[in-house]
């Protein structure tokens, strides 16, 4: 048996067309995640681009438990300004790895980035704290590391 027939057989490909189809039409109802306190794993880190064609660190949390088990959290940083690079130091530092974070250039902090999504991806868990400051903009704040 190939990759494919395998996924074919583990997936519910008929339940995957009709979500497709519902997708398409716009009649898919996705819940908000409300600020609070959350239980995530690192689904997905990366330096990407920003819409604007900014450099931007993003961090996709998977919540593990609770009403929006499965939902994701976006952590979005543009990385224009000292104080952008400053608060995704601070992130990758809160999610406790060995790595050491630091800005010398793209290039560089790119490999940082990876390194640390290494260090986690399926080996720690976090507690999160999903909040909105006075402006309304999104605070996250890791209050807590577990290891898997």
């Amino acid at each position: 048996m190939n990759l494919w027939e395998k996924f074919d057989k583990a997936i519910d490909v008929e339940g995957l067309k009709k979500d497709v189809a519902e997708a398409s039409t716009g009649s898919m109802e996705f819940k908000e995640v409300p600020v609070g306190q959350y239980e995530v794993k690192v689904n997905k880190m990366e330096l990407t681009e920003s819409k604007k064609g900014s450099p931007m660190l993003t961090i996709w949390f998977k919540i593990l438990a609770g009403e929006y088990e499965g939902s994701l959290i976006f952590y979005n940083q543009v990385l224009s300004t000292g104080f952008g690079i400053h608060n995704a130091n601070e992130m990758l530092k809160s999610l406790g790895t060995d790595t050491e974070v630091k800005f010398d250039n793209f290039k560089q902090y790119n490999d940082t980035i990876l390194d640390v999504h290494e260090a986690v991806e399926g080996k720690l868990e976090f507690a999160l704290d999903y909040s909105k400051n006075n402006k309304g903009y999104n605070v996250y704040k890791i209050t807590d590391v577990y290891e898997v």
